[in-house]
């Protein structure tokens, strides 16, 4: 374990630090009980710096050459001496000038010639000394890079893809970013891993779907998978805006006043109807997922509300399809990177699957178990596969219940209808705080407190047959777990942690490059129900077509919401709630009426995957009648209402 420190003393402590995990790692009681990891046999003090341009192919900013992306490198130098190749782990990033990287927004920062000084993040100070080079890409358009953003399209993607490909020496590579010397990667092997949150793990995401060969595997977190699905939930808009205001955030002056065109396309190509265009088209990774050669290390909150947990579930099936080698870690947290809510383990892990993947150890992290799983605050468990085997899809079915617009929720179908009317000011935990008291803005069905703990893992769907009163209706389906726990508050600034001003230190540092970074420790809250997942549609998408439609008041129409992916228990005494409403205020826009709804309870369902199918819920909500324990009716506080980018800035 890593000592912690207090900042004044970073640079002496972080020496120790490595030498007594290094000790650690190698006496005999610690290598009998911890898989072997790459030792820390070079300076990082003495490593090589340098930065490059890799020609990208395109001229996205009409200057009439070929635009280069900047590249920094730290890499061994008694490897290099050696005649030694290393295997290199890639940041490819459009925020390393902009907003800065990791909790502690750190940016790059270069020395007089040029040469990186500060690598943002803890990579290169650990996997350095174990033989790799860390790589940071500037994305086209951002910082020292020429190009422009187009958010997810060809040149996000080809920025990243065309280092991988000089990496593999397929690409061409200058000295400068207008020079004419020419650069090969002959130290590096060509075995390529990529990592990085946010909209550096999505372009992970995009630069795996194409195959390029050379990429081993990658390691996105909190990342996107298809860009429609981070502005839309079928067709209901998530945010007021679209892609050209992200773009606008991350780019240059230079490509502000060079990339017009490409700011146009964005506009022009993402109306804010909703439709898909191809311009999403382009953009989403789960369609070319079956060219993905690389494994995949996959790390999601599962109350992440800004990349959400419908980019998991879909990416995750896909490459299963495809027969791709995957692990995957689901946290309790909102936007939070691992390093942040789970350390020492994340490190170590880390370093092992990097390890076997890109150095061919044989450490046996490929033989445990696929899914890690936070259950409660630093509480985790594992499975051996995800979702876990002998999990089946149950069909539930919303019925009225003894008190008109309180209903219940099991396996018999039920009949009537029940009606309520569209409220843009009230959110999916006032919807929970009212499930047991009839309330105008919402439908809830209810089952009865279980006898046994349930487990649902993987995504849901409801399908809705509905008469409305308007020409446009927004829809939001929820499952909630009604009963006391202690959560992380996801909703908190923090997004589930607080940061503590205590240092722990991962690898050497140098006067420009710390190692050690402020601690956190988990953000609790003690909560009457909890949100398990969520789905979003516009009925205007009714026909599943990609555009949407007028409708007509009074028709009845059929839809079938996608909820994102989970895994969550409900215990023991607890109940499970199906809520069906119109806005969920903070997470989708309203539509341009105010409607009311009439839900037809015959023909609506609940597809729930549960860990052992009908039959676990059968027994769950069945036998000697169970009370429910009593509850304080608040959540968490209803999320905020704001425009947020995929990043590191909370």
């Amino acid at each position: 374990m890593p000592i912690r420190t207090r900042p004044t003393t970073w640079r002496t402590l972080a020496t120790a630090a490595i030498a007594a995990l290094t000790a650690t790692l190698l006496t005999p009681a610690a290598a009998d009980a911890a898989p072997p990891a790459t030792p820390p046999v070079h300076s990082y003090a003495d490593a090589v710096r340098e930065a490059v341009w890799v020609d990208t192919g395109l001229d996205e900013d009409r200057d009439g050459r070929a635009d280069r992306v900047a590249v920094d490198i730290v890499r061994p130098r008694e490897a290099a001496r050696a005649g030694r190749k290393v295997p290199v782990i890639m940041d490819a990033s459009p925020y390393y000038s902009c907003c800065g990287r990791g909790n502690e927004s750190q940016t790059k920062t270069y020395d007089g010639h040029g040469d990186i000084v500060r690598m943002p993040l803890f990579y290169d100070n650990w996997f350095v000394p174990r033989g790799y080079a860390v790589v940071g890409v500037d994305l086209a358009g951002t910082s020292r890079s020429d190009g422009c953003v187009d958010v997810g399209g060809r040149s996000d993607i080809r920025s990243a893809k065309a280092v991988v490909d000089w990496l593999n020496g397929r690409a061409t590579a200058y000295r400068s970013r207008t020079g004419d010397e020419r650069v090969r990667a002959d130290w590096t092997d060509g075995s390529t891993g990529m990592i990085g949150k946010s909209w550096d793990g999505t372009i992970a995401n995009g630069v795996a779907a194409t195959g390029v060969e050379g990429l081993e595997t990658i390691v996105p977190i909190a990342a996107i998978s298809s860009w429609y699905d981070y502005y839309f939930s079928q067709g209901a808009p998530l945010y007021d805006s679209g892609p050209d205001r992200l773009a606008g955030y991350v780019q240059t002056p230079e490509a502000r006043e060079h990339c017009t065109d490409v700011a146009r396309e964005l506009v022009d190509g993402a109306p804010r109807t909703g439709d898909r265009t191809p311009l999403w088209t382009e953009r989403d990774y789960v369609r070319t997922a079956k060219k993905v050669r690389a494994s995949v290390f996959l790390v999601h909150g599962m109350q992440d509300l800004n990349v959400r947990m419908g980019h998991v579930g879909p990416w995750w099936d896909a490459l299963g399809r495809s027969g791709v080698r995957r692990k995957i870690w689901l946290s309790q947290t909102g936007h939070v990177d691992p390093f942040d809510f789970r350390r020492a383990e994340w490190v170590r892990t880390l370093t092992r699957w990097f390890d076997h993947e890109l150095k061919g150890v044989d450490n046996g992290v490929d033989r445990e178990p696929v899914a890690d799983i936070e259950r409660a605050p630093d509480q985790w468990v594992t499975s051996t596969a995800w979702p876990p085997r002998g999990t089946r899809t149950v069909t539930l079915r919303p019925a009225r219940g003894a008190q008109d617009g309180v209903g219940a929720l099991g396996l018999r179908p039920g009949r009537g209808t029940v009606t309520f009317t569209d409220d843009p000011a009230l959110s999916e935990t006032d919807w929970a705080a009212r499930i047991d008291a009839p309330t105008p803005e919402k439908a809830g069905f209810v089952t009865r407190p279980l006898t046994r703990d349930l487990r649902l893992a993987g995504s849901s769907r409801v399908t809705v047959t509905v008469t409305p009163s308007a020409p446009t209706a927004h829809l939001s389906a929820v499952l909630v777990d009604l009963g006391p726990d202690t959560i992380r508050d996801y909703a908190d600034a923090g997004e589930g942690i607080v940061t503590l001003p205590e240092r722990t230190c991962w690898g050497p540092s140098t006067d420009g490059d710390s190692s050690c970074y402020r601690e956190t420790r988990a953000k609790t809250a003690d909560v009457g129900h909890t949100v398990v997942s969520r789905g979003w549609a516009d009925l205007g998408e009714h026909a599943g077509t990609g555009r949407g439609e007028p409708l007509v008041p009074g028709r009845r129409y059929t839809l079938t919401v996608d909820l994102a992916a989970t895994d969550h228990v409900v215990p023991r005494g607890h109940r499970l709630a199906l809520i069906v409403a119109g806005t969920d205020r903070g997470l989708i826009d309203p539509p341009a009426d105010t409607p009311t709804l009439t839900l037809d309870l015959a023909r609506t369902s609940a597809r729930v995957p549960f860990l052992g199918g009908a039959a676990a819920f059968a027994r769950a909500t069945s036998g000697p009648p169970v009370t429910a324990p009593h509850t304080a009716p608040h959540g968490v506080r209803p999320p905020a209402t704001a425009h947020r980018v995929p990043g590191d800035t909370r």
